[in-house]
């Protein structure tokens, strides 16, 4: 009886710390450059016992980070680093899941709405303790945020 070889699911980690090797092969210095601190707060985030949901958690803060430094180095007139940190920033968001579909996202927040009851703004933690676990890594904070004050606004 013929048996089908097991694939193994490389982690996110393993990924980025191949992709390392192939920028450095290919000779992008810059992207090895951005993806060898990824793997470091991914290596570090391992160490503390964090499971592989946290890997997302990690690549999403890494990417927020690059995001608020651009917009700083855009703010101070310094567009050559600016643009540095929002390529690195494209390179992390090739890591991330898909993000979801604005009419996903309503449909999840409608749902959390319609769950928790809440009518006002000043409801709208309920309503993002349901709906961040159901996005998990799919939609940035910020924007779940605004669809949740949207719906609760009016």
């Amino acid at each position: 009886m013929d048996r089908l070889p097991t694939l193994e699911r490389v982690s996110v980690l393993e990924q980025i710390q191949e992709d390392v090797k192939t920028a450095l092969r290919a000779g992008e210095r810059e992207r090895a450059g951005a993806l060898r601190l990824v793997v470091s707060e991914l290596q570090k985030a391992a160490k503390e016992g964090k499971g592989e949901s946290d890997e997302i958690a990690v690549l999403q803060r890494e990417r927020k980070r690059r995001v608020e430094a651009a917009e700083a180095y855009s703010d101070a007139g310094r567009d050559d680093l600016a643009a540095a940190e929002r390529s690195e920033a494209e390179t992390i968001e090739g890591y991330l899941p898909e993000q979801l579909a604005d009419d996903e996202l309503e449909a999840i927040v409608a749902d959390a709405l319609a769950q928790s009851g809440a009518t006002s703004p000043k409801q709208m933690g309920q309503v993002m303790a349901l709906v961040m676990p159901r996005v998990a890594g799919r939609a940035d904070g910020k924007r779940v945020s605004a669809a949740v004050k949207g719906r609760l606004t009016g």
